[in-house]
């Protein structure tokens, strides 16, 4: 039974890693920054695999795109960890590991617990991500930016379209999880 499990799991969890990749590449184009659908499946990997299993789904992401498959949004490669933007990557990595532990500590599934989940999981990815992409832009490749910069354009500008998608998530995966369950 619990070989049984495992093997589920996993096979949910490269499901995911192929859906996170496949999101990359949906892209719906906003001022500033495009607007892709790997978030949207870094959080249901999250609510319907849990943290560990979620955040693994995300982590083989990662290390397919930094062995050179291009799968992300720009290409792949280990040289991407110098592109500002590649601190969401490990950020979504974080993110997914804390919102699926959140959803792990409450059976009861509720939407209001889930949306909550989502939010710290967002925030995560915006830190990490934001953090990142100052370091590298003011200490590695010679491109300052301050800090109102990188508040306004990795923030401001592209937060108000993670919001929609957290509580869309949670909502999808209500509905998802009884199916997940049944497999």
């Amino acid at each position: 039974m619990k070989q049984a499990q495992t093997t589920k799991k996993l096979i949910l969890c490269a499901m995911f890693t192929t859906l996170i990749v496949v999101g990359t590449f949906i892209k719906v184009p906003l001022p500033f920054l495009p607007f892709t659908m790997q978030f949207f499946f870094t959080m249901l990997a999250a609510m319907l695999l849990g943290g560990k299993w979620g955040a693994i789904s995300v982590a083989l992401y990662m290390v397919l795109g930094l062995i050179g498959l291009p799968v992300f949004t720009e290409g792949g490669g280990i040289w991407y960890i110098f592109k500002p933007s590649f601190g969401y990557i490990p950020g979504y990595v974080i993110g997914t590991f804390v919102t699926g532990k959140m959803v792990e500590m409450r059976k009861d599934y509720k939407l209001g617990w889930l949306i909550l989940s989502n939010f710290i999981g967002v925030i995560i990815v915006y830190f990490v991500g934001m953090v990142y992409y100052y370091a590298i832009c003011n200490y590695v490749i010679d491109t300052p930016i301050g800090v109102m910069q990188v508040i306004l354009y990795c923030f401001l500008l592209i937060i108000p379209k993670d919001i929609m998608l957290c509580v869309v998530t949670a909502v999808i995966a209500k509905r998802l999880k009884p199916v997940i369950d049944k497999i």
